[in-house]
Formats: structure tokens, sequence, C-alpha cells
């Protein structure tokens, strides 16, 4: 239990201080809108406060019980939207230079290609490899072993390859023509 699980408004301030900043890169990683992002870190911390007598802290760090419930409501609300069709041709809106254009649309496709990882792999990718955790607190968060993150990166960096090698052999063809 926690300072904040007594009410100590003023407790539960400086946890959402310390760690709102990580809570909204998360969100905003996994929910691409910022305004629906950051309403989402706002329900966590909502029922993080609400929550916070159930939190033990023999069993796990409060970071890690923080970030599993704006993970999970992350996950609730990716599975709640149904995507918008999008075109597969990138079209740039205004010509560049040729190398300037190429590493344009390299970023495009490559933020497409993340968005359409499942979010568990997003997930995994984002606490790892943006946000710098380690194999055994990112697996915390997701509540997963770490040979089950092990498991969800390497799909992820598979599914990443896969499909930027087919952009890439679409540019080749293209580019033929």
């Amino acid at each position: 239990m926690f300072c904040s699980a007594s009410g100590d408004t003023k407790a539960f301030d400086e946890i959402v201080t310390r760690h709102g900043p990580f809570a909204i890169r998360l969100a905003r990683r996994l929910i691409t809108e910022p305004p629906l992002a950051d309403a989402v870190v706002q329900q966590a911390m909502v029922r993080a406060w609400a929550r916070s007598k159930q939190y033990n802290a023999s069993r796990e760090r409060l970071t890690t019980w923080l970030y599993r419930i704006v993970l999970n409501l992350c996950i609730d609300h990716r599975r709640s939207v149904q995507p918008t069709p999008r075109s597969e041709e990138l079209k740039p809106i205004d010509p560049a230079p040729a190398a300037s254009y190429q590493l344009d649309k390299q970023q495009i496709a490559l933020a497409l290609a993340l968005q359409e990882l499942p979010t568990r792999q997003l997930a995994a990718m984002t606490l790892v490899y943006d946000e710098g955790l380690s194999g055994v607190e990112a697996a915390g968060v997701l509540d997963v072993s770490v040979k089950a993150l092990e498991h969800l990166l390497a799909s992820a960096r598979a599914s990443l390859r896969a499909r930027l090698a087919a952009v890439r052999d679409d540019q080749k063809d293209s580019d033929a023509l």
C-alpha cells in the first residue's frame, strides 16, 4: 500500500507528477490520437486512485502496477476502435528531393507498420526500445514472463521486417515502371 491509499491527495499528486509523463508517452505510442491517449491516461490515474488500496508493495513495484493499468486501458481502447481504411499507396503531399522523399516514405512505412502490430507486440517494443525498460520490468508491466516478452519482441521484429520488405519490393516495382 502507498500513502495515497489512505486518501493522501498530495502523495497521489506526486505519483502523477513523477509517473504521468511516462504514462502519456506509452499511451501516445499505442493510441495515435493525442487527445484520446491523454484521456486514457487520465482514466488510468483515476482508476489507480480508486484502486490504490489494492496495491501490494510486497508483490510488485508501484510503477509496474501503475503502467499495467495504463497499458490495459490502451489495449481496451485499441480493441474498441475500428481501424479506418487507408490507401496502401503512400502519396507525398509536396514533392521533395529524391533522398528526402525516400527517407520520408521509409519513415511513413515504418510508422504504419508499427501501428499494424498487435497491441501487445507494440507495447513490448515501446516499453523496451522506446522507454528503455529492462526485460524484467517490461514483462512485469505486460504481466507476462520474460520468455513471453522475448517472444513478443521477436514476433514484432519479424512482422516489421516482413512489412518493410514488402514496401521495399513494391517501391522497386514502381521505380522499374
